[in-house]
């Protein structure tokens, strides 16, 4: 529950104050958030292995991230913090135009079950670079990197720069209604839609980075044993559980059992003959692991399933499995899965492929393997996703400066580098006009000849 004395009046008036606009100030938070990454670092990953059994080197993944974003902006800030001068036309000369960069205020970032720290704290990051202060809302569904975050950032940073609060989903709804400057959500669209309809009471703004049902397609020219290889990889990394996972693949009929034969055999090379025993696999969020399990069950009476389906309900893990689907409008693909399914859909060709991918909503990423060079302009012509990765998946969001974010369905607003200290700032439009020529034309009553103003149009 929200206490109801709850003000986030003070973590304002540090913003207001001009206290949060230096570079110095700024610097100093990143600082201590390095300083705490560093020094906690095992603490982190117990914590990530305890709530979603996250091999150590996936967990380090995380750590990894939020050290790039640290570097880049150590090495870039002073210079996005800088105003940039505007051209001035003609007519409205003399004087000085510029934009500058302004922080929002106080922000409210609610972090992500599947990676509680990363999802957390990298908008925390973009938000203290663009000088804002914060207040952070870890996600209950990870509790023990929950109460991690709690500890430690409330050790380091005073409450008036940043408060961290605890509390399940209602206490979510409580917060979202109170008069943030912004509002950064990671999570369901359902949920985001929630988001954003109660922060329009206030005309907050929102970044909702949500998910969606990336497609992967293997067509020709593709190398199938590294396409495999990759996927089973992006498919499998966080238990399936990653917003940037391949959903479902669009499969050349003439590749399929080739491609088949080569996922098996990285299942198995990743993760042994029995994958629920393998410390390299992780294990399902509790919602997640029975939604997984009712699909297979499902897949499993249709006789769809082609490989793998072996559930372990005391560590909530289900190995990688493959299944056979005759169409795009399989139920089994209705929502994002977010498990360690690899659904796989035969088409005759590209543009049977491609006409799936547009008639669908739009995605977080779409993934293509092969291709000629024309079907891979088409794809980014022709369709509209997050962002696009050939031959590979995922790897993109690891790319410090390139903004990532969702479209229509799969989210708003871009972070990650420099696309993040622009999500958290307002772009404050200055003009400086001197006294010393001041034209009457401009004034009622208007002598100006109207033809000579129509010649500022051409």
């Amino acid at each position: 529950m929200l206490h109801q004395n709850f003000s986030i009046d003070e973590l304002k008036r540090q913003v207001s104050s001009g206290k949060t606009r230096p570079e110095e100030w700024r610097r100093s938070q990143l600082k201590k958030i390095k300083l705490i990454i560093e020094k906690h670092q095992s603490e982190i990953i117990d914590a990530l292995k305890i709530d979603l059994g996250k091999p150590d080197t996936e967990a380090l993944f995380e750590l990894i991230a939020l050290s790039q974003e640290l570097k880049l902006i150590e090495k870039k800030l002073k210079s996005w913090m800088k105003s940039k001068v505007i051209d001035i036309p003609l007519s409205l000369q003399p004087g000085t135009a510029k934009v500058m960069q302004e922080p929002l205020g106080c922000v409210l970032i609610i972090g992500a079950w599947n990676y509680p720290f990363m999802l957390t704290i990298q908008p925390l990051i973009s938000a203290f670079a663009a000088g804002n202060t914060a207040v952070l809302k870890p996600s209950e569904f990870a509790p023990e990197t929950s109460k991690l975050i709690t500890k430690l950032f409330t050790k380091y940073f005073p409450v008036n720069v940043l408060m961290v609060l605890e509390g399940d989903g209602n206490f979510s709804e409580q917060l979202v209604n109170k008069n943030f400057d912004h509002i950064f959500f990671t999570g369901g669209s359902k949920t985001g839609a929630k988001v954003m309809q109660a922060a329009a009471k206030n005309l907050t703004p929102v970044t909702l980075e949500l998910g969606g049902r990336n497609p992967a397609l293997v067509m020709q020219g593709s190398d199938i044993e590294i396409s495999a290889k990759r996927l089973v990889w992006g498919k499998c990394l966080n238990a399936g559980q990653t917003c940037l996972a391949p959903n479902h693949l669009l499969v050349d009929k003439s590749l399929k059992n080739s491609l088949v034969d080569a996922l098996k055999k990285n299942i198995i090379s990743f993760y042994g003959f029995n994958p629920v025993k393998s410390n390299e696999l992780g294990k399902l969020n509790l919602r997640q692991f029975e939604k997984i399990k009712n699909i297979i069950s499902k897949a499993s009476k249709d006789n769809q399933i082609i490989f793998g389906g072996d559930i372990d309900e005391e560590n909530q893990k289900i190995s990688p499995t493959l299944i056979d689907l005759k169409g795009i409008k399989d139920p089994i693909i209705e929502e994002e899965l977010f498990g360690p399914l690899i659904p796989i859909i035969s088409v005759n060709s590209f543009i049977e492929a491609l006409s799936f991918v547009k008639t669908d909503s739009k995605p977080l990423a779409i993934y293509m393997f092969g291709g000629s060079k024309k079907e891979q302009e088409t794809l980014l012509e022709t369709t509209s996703s997050g962002g696009v990765c050939f031959n590979d998946v995922i790897l993109h969001a690891g790319i410090p400066e390139m903004p990532f974010g969702g479209v229509g369905t799969s989210g708003m607003g871009k972070y990650h580098g420099q696309a993040g200290f622009k999500n958290f700032s307002n772009q404050k439009a200055i003009f400086s006009k001197p006294f010393w020529l001041d034209i009457n034309f401009r004034y009622p009553p208007y002598k100006l000849d109207i033809s000579i103003l129509k010649k500022l149009f051409r």
